[in-house]
């Protein structure tokens, strides 16, 4: 399998449009340590000729445009994109599917959930059910990942709830715990090759790590993992915010109850942090957190990266 990072930012990505914090503006400059970054977005594929989104990024347009793979091949009218797998229901992972609005077949993988999110928003009826299927995806049942036409992709999935949050713009105060958030609001993958026993897991939002998780992801070949903050705090000590990461359903990358020491003994072989804020000081090369992550055995995903598991 090959993965694309397509975008490694989390919502307004890097710069973010109206953050003027310190990281953005170096961004901003042109500081070749703090490279751009598009919204969160994956893109797997099993033979390099039929691709599928793991999320469906705002700036999806420019992502297919900066990478090759992502080109039509043939035709007047082609997609190597036949589908898409959305893990939530955040703006930053589902806006994406309007630019795929042209009358071009694939498929649209969601929690029934998500699927009634997107129903219940006539804009996205512009995806034409004539050509797109939505099909609601199992939890905890392994199945393969189908090309438009219903053919074979060679990619196996599994999907289960991970702790996290209701998006934004559905939060319900009067609905009890967490706004109203149910198992079906959070999903990750399981990610395997029909052909292969390589084992990747993509969890770009996750609220913490609990026993349960942990065993699950433990020796896996690949882990695509939500770096949205480096502390819970963050937005609120550089005076961009006055959410902490855990409210916005995020999981700090360091501390105690920080990702970095929460997969300290899984035995993972590689490790990437994707979904990072603009407000997060490891998209600095040069900064000591940076420099601590990487200690710690991860990666910090960016655009453009290529991965063959």
């Amino acid at each position: 399998m090959r993965f694309l990072v397509l975008g490694s930012a989390a919502g307004g990505g890097f710069p973010q449009w109206n953050c003027n914090c310190d990281n953005c503006q170096r961004a901003r400059s042109g500081d070749p340590l703090a490279k751009s970054r598009s919204q969160s977005s994956l893109a797997v594929s099993a033979d390099d000729a039929n691709w599928f989104l793991l999320n469906a990024s705002p700036d999806l347009r420019q992502q297919i445009a900066d990478n090759p793979l992502l080109h039509p091949k043939s035709g007047k009218r082609h997609s190597p994109i036949q589908g898409a797998v959305l893990t939530n229901a955040d703006v930053d992972h589902i806006g994406g599917l309007l630019t795929l609005r042209e009358s071009q077949p694939l498929n649209i993988y969601a929690t029934q959930r998500v699927h009634k999110v997107l129903r219940d928003n006539s804009l996205f009826n512009i995806l034409n059910p004539a050509f797109v299927e939505r099909i609601n995806v199992p939890f905890e049942q392994q199945f393969e990942l189908k090309a438009a036409d219903g053919s074979p992709s060679g990619i196996n999935l599994t999907v289960f709830p991970v702790p996290g949050k209701v998006a934004l713009y559905l939060e319900n105060e009067a609905a009890g715990p967490n706004f109203g958030s149910v198992a079906e609001d959070t999903i990750g993958l399981r990610i395997s090759s029909a052909d292969a026993d390589r084992v990747a897991y993509y969890l770009p939002g996750c609220s913490s790590l609990p026993p349960q998780l942990g065993e699950r992801i433990a020796g896996a070949d690949l882990v695509f993992f939500d770096g949205t903050t480096w502390t819970d705090n963050e937005m609120i000590t550089t005076g961009v915010g006055h959410k902490t990461g855990q409210r916005m359903g995020h999981m700090s990358m360091s501390g105690d109850d920080g990702s970095i020491a929460a997969f300290s003994d899984l035995q993972i072989e590689r490790r990437l942090y994707i979904h990072i804020n603009n407000t997060n000081p490891v998209l600095l090369d040069n900064s000591p957190e940076r420099a601590k992550a990487e200690q710690a055995g991860w990666e910090i995903g960016f655009d453009g990266m290529e991965i063959i598991l």
